[in-house]
């Protein structure tokens, strides 16, 4: 009790100084972001689609792209390019098609992130930490046919339960890499990486710009996804 009391107190206090300090963060309103269909038709094409959360979450974007279109060379410039943790949201069914439990009990962290246990591909893989490796392990977890024995535990991707009706339910990123999925006609399986400055700061909403015209990505934000969701009833 005491520990989640602390847990609680420190949220809190994490909040609030966003909240101080929100002058610092320049509003998605004061930039022109890509409209929602021209993210699906690049994701669709198994291009990468950076996505923003709200200045008062996270305040950071993701570089996700659909798992079926996963490549090594992708893998390669997500830890090269964007050098946050590797994740892998999928839905709950499959995660328990998967036999993939949350990674603890009881989810004390400050947003509540799903992790479950790590998995590496056994077939094909050596370490799992090879850029090929990695890829062929989240391909292997978009693939139907894979089962439970398809994949060693622990291992060196991270795959993430996404809440059923995704960002209707929670404003994540998780959640909108399940949404933008769907939205193409894709198998509900992302993958996501948070961006980061070279200086190992996150990467705001200024430096996301500029990133994504540098790599010519699309960028979108979970508010203006959530907006189309409910307008298009979706």
């Amino acid at each position: 009790m005491e520990f989640s009391k602390k847990i609680s107190k420190f949220a809190a206090s994490y909040k609030k100084v966003l909240k101080t300090h929100k002058k610092r963060f320049v509003k998605m309103t004061e930039y022109k972001l890509n409209s929602i269909e021209e993210a699906v038709k690049d994701f669709k094409e198994g291009k990468f689609v950076i996505v923003v959360d709200d200045e008062d979450r996270e305040n950071e974007g993701d570089l996700i792209v659909a798992a079926e279109k996963i490549t090594p060379e992708k893998v390669n410039f997500l830890l090269h390019e964007a050098r946050g943790v590797l994740c892998v949201p999928m839905t709950n069914a499959r995660c328990a098609e998967l036999n993939l439990p949350h990674m603890v009990k009881d989810n004390t962290s400050l947003l509540g992130t799903p992790f479950t246990v790590t998995v590496d591909k056994l077939e094909g893989c050596s370490t799992g930490v090879s850029a090929a490796d990695r890829a062929a392990t989240i391909l292997a977890l978009s693939d139907p046919s894979s089962t439970p024995d398809t994949f060693g535990r622990p291992g060196h991707i991270n795959p993430l339960y996404a809440q059923d009706n995704g960002v209707l339910d929670r404003n994540g990123h998780t959640e909108a890499a399940i949404d933008l999925c769907r939205l193409a006609g894709l198998k509900p399986v992302g993958v996501l990486m948070e961006v980061m400055n070279e200086d190992g700061t996150m990467a705001r909403l200024p430096q996301l710009m500029e990133k994504a015209k540098a790599w010519d990505m699309k960028i979108i934000s979970i508010e203006e996804l959530i907006e189309y969701r409910k307008a298009n009833n979706c």
